[in-house]
């Protein structure tokens, strides 16, 4: 078996599968499968659906969405929750939760690139209670506490 190949299922007949922009692109992007377009106000959220549903035949792999640089640097549209977590044993619907941290409205086309896609080994940790933790020399020191360079 092949980690490397991710079957994608179309569940909308539009939908499109992820591809990358370029050989060397870590992400694969992610299209807004609407028919009508979008408008995000500044401050709003919005579900846009992907048409799609993946299935990553590897526990220790998961999809992780990212914001696509170009719509949060020009447009200030971002994922609502920094990143998506797609696991291994989800089939839904892939589904991109956006915001607009802008002060200007943006529309979201149909087929719109909105999101892209890195599938990424993950490491599934067994968590055991403990009643000590083995000392550092940053100990507790929280955020800031390593300084400013």
């Amino acid at each position: 078996m092949n980690s490397s190949i991710v079957k994608v299922k179309k569940l909308k007949e539009n939908a499109v599968v992820p591809k990358r922009a370029t050989e060397g692109s870590a992400g694969a992007d992610l299209y807004a499968c609407i028919d009508e377009p979008v408008e995000l106000l500044p401050g709003q959220l919005a579900k846009i659906p992907t048409g799609i549903a993946i299935e990553l035949a590897d526990k220790g792999l998961a999809a992780f969405l990212f914001a696509r640089s170009g719509l949060g640097v020009k447009h200030g549209i971002t994922l609502s929750n920094s990143v998506g977590v797609v696991d291994s044993d989800y089939r839904g619907e892939i589904c991109v939760g956006l915001c607009n941290v802008s002060d200007k409205p943006y529309t979201i086309q149909p087929m719109e690139r909105v999101a892209q896609m890195v599938i990424m080994p993950v490491i599934c940790a067994e968590f055991v209670e403990a009643e000590t933790l083995g000392e550092t020399d940053r100990g507790e020191g929280g955020f800031g506490s390593s300084g400013k360079l």
